[in-house]
């Protein structure tokens, strides 16, 4: 995948499919110290033992439509491509924690691409679970937590309404507009 946006989309399109009720996306971008942290957590069924044991394998996934499963090994060879590191922590029935590294000025690390894009169409696949975007540069973070998003709302408006997914998109590229100056 030409960007790290599109690998965070499948992981956490993986992690709603494990039925979390809870998916965590963080970035921090720390250009000084020369590294990018990508962080994904939910709270879904987790993986059992045998199956995170080769869950990096290209040919294992929980798929019955092909015997093909890229995503974790592609983002982990993006990691290695660029001098980092992907570390995968899951437990049965608890959940599971994608850790990328990477280095940030590295020549191979590939763009983070369209954080705005890939925030909204997070928020369109949600149905009933949360999701919580927290992206640190240097000294300022930016934040969106969409249980704070339903609490405004109240009942009687769905996050998949597009007056909510348009207030969304223009308050992500905000905060992330923002944030640009720390770079």
């Amino acid at each position: 995948m030409k960007e790290l946006s599109l690998h965070i989309n499948d992981i956490i399109e993986n992690a709603l499919k494990a039925e979390a009720t809870l998916v965590k996306l963080t970035i921090v971008e720390e250009p000084v110290q020369n590294k990018l942290l990508i962080k994904i957590s939910d709270n879904g069924k987790g993986m059992p033992k045998e199956f995170r044991s080769r869950a990096m394998d290209p040919f294992t996934t929980s798929r019955t439509t092909r015997p093909v499963g890229l995503g974790l090994s592609l983002f982990e060879a993006s990691a290695k491509r660029s001098g980092g590191s992907l570390k995968l922590l899951s437990k049965e029935n608890v959940g599971t924690v994608v850790l990328a590294r990477f280095q940030y000025d590295h020549i191979d690390r590939a763009p983070l691409g369209n954080m705005v894009s890939t925030i909204t169409a997070v928020i369109l696949g949600l149905n009933k679970a949360d999701f919580i975007y927290v992206h640190r540069i240097g000294g300022e973070t930016f934040r969106l937590d969409t249980r704070e998003i339903r609490q405004m709302l109240g009942d009687k408006v769905d996050l998949n309404d597009m007056e909510v997914i348009r207030w969304v998109r223009g308050y992500v590229r905000e905060g992330l507009a923002e944030l640009e100056d720390q770079r």
